[in-house]
């Protein structure tokens, strides 16, 4: 691949990032930290990469360092600019990472008018993409665990922002959260939770008590309308910012992304015609390969007025499905548990402020969720699905990917698994079975909150 043309005079460099520990000025870079490299070719063509980029977004190569990686094969680094500020980089092997879904997940989410990190550079072939650095503090960092009403602030700015993004929702556009998928995240519970983790063998009993609890659960969820789902919606997600930023993209591209074609840069183009319409932040994308074939509309960008406080991350799994999950994922999180008097304040305003949305309720096209007691009851049937799932996965990351910690927060899904089945007769054949596969007696009671 050749190298591209250094942009016009004017591009942006690196956007300056919101403030954290690791984002100061240029008269204090932050210390660079080694990188490991586990294939030396792959260290060769990053470092080749992001020379090529440098110049254009006014990066310093030198002070590379990890900022962070997740349960996947991707991992971020973040890089200083010359004139202050930082920009991320994600490493996503595209044996194993298909990038194309966040780069149009990004997309979507700007024109709802979220704060996502900008893509200013990628390299689909090899895996690289440059973005804007949102900054170093998620919500999960700021959150008083002891005092749960002083958070309210918080979680309210995550409510506005889960019903920004389902206000944008439109069929035909993310895959669908349907019956077959929900159906395997939950195989990924006897499949790598119980028979690998625990080493139980289930009894063909044991085995249809799970199957009709999986088609109730299934059915269940599937009751609810479909919006757009992030499927990782939690404060560990969520980034707090301390100022509002706009993204430099505006308008609604008409063009996918051709294959194996490099964006470049974003780079203003208020002059483009319509763009001052939309913002004087216009912008326009360049590719490496000239003349690449163009269809349909896959990477719309938007800018406008987006609320100030939280950004968000991790988003490239987005579906189209139930609109139980995201609530479910924000109040009953793989790593915070609340108590169930703070669990329901929050769940009780994002449920008057999606109903004011049309989203929920009468006035919404399902008229789904008018009585609050039956949106509850799917959010925690939701709840469910999404902790046997991560059961699962947890077990997964820790036998087949080497990643240990991740299954030390077992014993929070059980809690929660627990207190559902607990409460819903039809599901008392599976609070048992749960009791067997834990070896322990069946409990008298349950607390929803902290386990």
């Amino acid at each position: 691949m050749t190298a591209p043309p250094q942009p016009p005079s004017g591009s942006p460099a690196c956007p300056p990032a919101s403030p954290g520990p690791s984002t100061s000025a240029a008269a204090a870079p932050a210390a660079p930290l080694a990188v490991a490299w586990a294939d030396p070719a792959r260290q060769a063509a990053f470092t080749q990469w992001l020379a090529r980029e440098a110049p254009a977004h006014g990066l310093r190569p030198d002070t590379v360092r990890v900022a962070s990686a997740d349960a996947s094969f991707r991992r971020y680094l973040r890089v200083d600019c010359a004139g202050g500020g930082s920009c991320i980089v994600m490493d996503a092997p595209p044996a194993q990472e298909n990038c194309a879904p966040f780069v149009k997940v990004a997309g979507l989410m700007a024109q709802a008018g979220l704060q996502v990190p900008q893509v200013l550079a990628w390299d689909e072939a090899q895996g690289f993409m440059l973005l804007s650095d949102l900054g170093t503090q998620t919500m999960m960092d700021v959150i008083d665990r002891d005092h749960p009403g002083a958070n309210l602030a918080l979680y309210q700015q995550a409510v506005d922002a889960l019903v920004a993004w389902q206000r944008a929702s439109r069929p035909g556009v993310l895959p669908p959260y349907d019956a077959a998928l929900l159906k395997r995240e939950l195989a990924l519970f006897p499949d790598w939770y119980v028979a690998r983790h625990r080493g139980v063998v289930l009894s063909d009993r044991q085995r249809g008590v799970l199957d009709h609890a999986f088609e109730r659960i299934v059915a269940h969820n599937l009751a609810a309308p479909s919006v757009f789902v992030h499927r990782d919606f939690m404060p560990r997600n969520l980034m707090k910012l301390l100022a509002p930023t706009l993204p430099t993209a505006c308008g609604s591209l008409d063009e996918t992304l051709p294959e194996s074609a490099s964006l470049r840069a974003v780079r203003p183009c208020a002059g483009r015609p319509g763009a001052a319409a939309l913002s004087p932040q216009g912008a326009e994308l360049a590719w490496e390969r000239p003349g690449a074939a163009l269809s349909a509309p896959t990477l719309p960008t938007a800018c406008g007025s987006l609320a100030p406080g939280l950004g968000v991350l991790d988003f490239q799994d987005a579906v189209y499905g139930p609109i139980t999950y995201d609530i479910a994922s924000l109040m009953r999180d793989a790593f915070l548990s609340w108590d169930e008097d703070f669990v329901l304040d929050v769940t009780v305003r994002y449920w008057e402020q999606a109903r004011r949305a049309g989203l929920l309720g009468a006035r919404s096209a399902s008229g789904w969720g008018e009585d609050f007691g039956e949106f509850y009851r799917g959010v925690e049937w939701m709840g469910l699905q999404r902790h046997l799932k991560v059961a699962g996965i947890f077990a997964r990351l820790t036998l087949r990917d080497g990643k240990p910690r991740y299954l030390a927060d077992a014993p929070r899904f059980i809690g929660y698994i627990r207190a559902t089945a607990h409460r819903y007769r039809e599901l008392g054949p599976l609070l048992k079975l749960i009791d067997e596969i834990e070896g322990t007696a069946a409990a008298t009671g349950f607390a929803f909150g902290r386990v």
